[in-house]
């Protein structure tokens, strides 16, 4: 992928290897500690459709490279839309201004960085034309409303993204990646009676727009959102209380990314605000829980072959039988808490620093049968799928709001559910699952996560778990 790379973003500006080491030579100079570029190019189309309305259509380029100079924990950071030597040149004596005074620094043998491939290089915006893609729009909008005579609604997006980036970095790292992004989503909204309820779903991931485009996996899609809407025309208020919630594989696994995930990044950590602080080796949870953040899943919307800043991405174990032992690290964290890299190096583009940020981030699975865990329950709620929520990173305090819930007595899945919400404290939770199914699922592709004004594309997942204890917040 780095030559790829190197022929999407170096060789249009007529720019050499040697030319990076100029800049690079600039950068250091001054005794700084680290010092990288980053430079990135990203395609991105995108279609709607509302009640078979083309609404929106576009297509956007953004294209330059990202300057940065490490002094301690401190970084100094400058960016330019325009990839030439002048301005590699400006950016780097900009970014190098927060250099401590001393004697220029000296720049290792270039380190190539290979990882095997984890998708395809072929860019999905050229792989149909505008009217394929607006036609499938438009076959997906019959299909939703032939579904249920209900559907009143339906509104249809598509997204296709080709992004080339290439790292050139002061201790030797020349890396680059070539990454394709395709999406998928359906809503709609159900009407009966003075009912009005809505339902969607979405997928996607790092492959060929054709697996999107192939009916079965459309038809899944929309099928799914009207099943929603549907099911929750009939739903009951949900009950309100301290009780047993068992939460469905795949997409609930949002709540264990926002709730857990950001608390086990390394800034959070090093800067001493992450609520399992101090807590490295000791249990964080019961023994049923294996947390781990996975970069390497081929074909994932979370996955990367580098991450931005050239180190592999691995799969990295958090929470292991119950214990905390290990933490998602970029460069700077790493080298700040004498720790490795784990390649969660990530940002939103050349524009901004890197931070480290979770890719795939799961609870593999357990040994319980997800009917048994079920049965197990006396009486509580089944939360299968949710559509929001809001968590303190700091505390770990969450709201979540189910879009799809049951309640469960004796052992018995029953009504439909609506306005359900959980609350609760992420690190508090994980002290309370008491069964972990062997069903793990990861989410369809639909994630994005949120940090410090940045968002990245991440994967979640995790089998049906049954947590011993949490709010519920209902209306009944």
């Amino acid at each position: 992928m780095l030559q790829l790379a190197t022929e999407h973003l170096l060789t249009p500006a007529e720019l050499q290897p040697d030319d990076l080491d100029r800049v690079l030579g600039r950068l250091v100079a001054g005794r700084v500690d680290f010092g990288d570029l980053y430079f990135q190019n990203r395609q991105t189309e995108t279609w709607s459709l509302e009640d078979g309305i083309v609404k929106a259509g576009g297509f956007h380029i953004d294209q330059g490279v990202g300057v940065r100079a490490v002094v301690g924990t401190g970084s100094g950071f400058a960016y330019a839309d325009a990839i030439t030597l002048p301005a590699l040149l400006e950016a780097a004596g900009s970014a190098r201004s927060i250099a401590r005074s001393g004697e220029d620094g000296q720049l290792p043998v270039a380190r190539r960085v290979d990882t095997p491939a984890l998708y395809s290089a072929d860019n999905p915006i050229e792989a149909r034309g505008s009217a394929d893609k607006v036609d499938l729009l438009r076959t997906i909008d019959a299909y939703a409303r032939s579904l249920d005579p209900r559907i009143t609604q339906v509104n249809v997006s598509l997204a296709c993204q080709h992004e080339s980036v290439l790292i050139a970095a002061s201790d030797g790292t020349r890396a680059g990646d070539v990454r394709p992004l395709v999406r998928l989503d359906v809503r709609v909204i159900a009407e009966e009676g003075d009912r009005r309820e809505s339902g969607n779903a979405g997928g996607g991931g790092r492959y060929a727009l054709d697996e999107l485009m192939r009916p079965e996996a459309w038809q899944k899609l929309a099928g799914e959102a009207v099943r929603q809407a549907t099911l929750n025309l009939a739903a009951e208020d949900a009950p309100a209380g301290f009780m047993t919630v068992v939460l469905g594989p795949g997409w609930p696994g949002v709540l264990l990314h926002e709730a857990i995930g950001h608390g086990l990044e390394g800034d959070f950590h090093r800067k001493g605000i992450s609520a399992f602080n101090g807590k490295m080796g000791e249990k964080v949870a019961t023994e049923h829980c294996t947390v781990v953040d996975d970069g390497t899943l081929p074909g994932r919307r979370g996955s990367l072959s580098i991450d931005d800043e050239g180190t592999p991405t691995h799969c990295t174990t958090l929470i292991e039988d119950g214990r905390l032992v290990g933490l998602m690290q970029d460069k700077l964290n790493a080298r700040a808490m004498g720790m490795p890299a784990t390649g969660n190096g990530r940002r939103e583009s050349f524009a901004h620093l890197p931070m480290p940020r979770m890719t795939n981030t799961y609870m593999r699975p357990g040994e319980h049968d997800p009917e048994e865990i079920l049965a197990s329950v006396d009486d509580g709620i089944y939360a299968v799928n949710f559509n929001g929520g809001q968590v303190d990173i700091t505390s770990g305090k969450f709201v979540f709001v189910a879009s799809e819930a049951y309640r469960v007595k004796n052992g018995k899945v029953g009504a439909p559910l609506k306005g359900a919400t959980l609350i609760g404290n992420g690190p508090d939770v994980l002290t309370r699952v008491a069964m972990v199914g062997n069903d793990l699922e990861l989410d369809a592709g639909v994630g994005v996560c949120g940090k410090d004004g940045q968002g990245v594309p991440v994967g979640v997942g995790q089998p049906t778990l049954r947590i011993d204890g949490l709010t519920v917040g209902g209306t009944a």
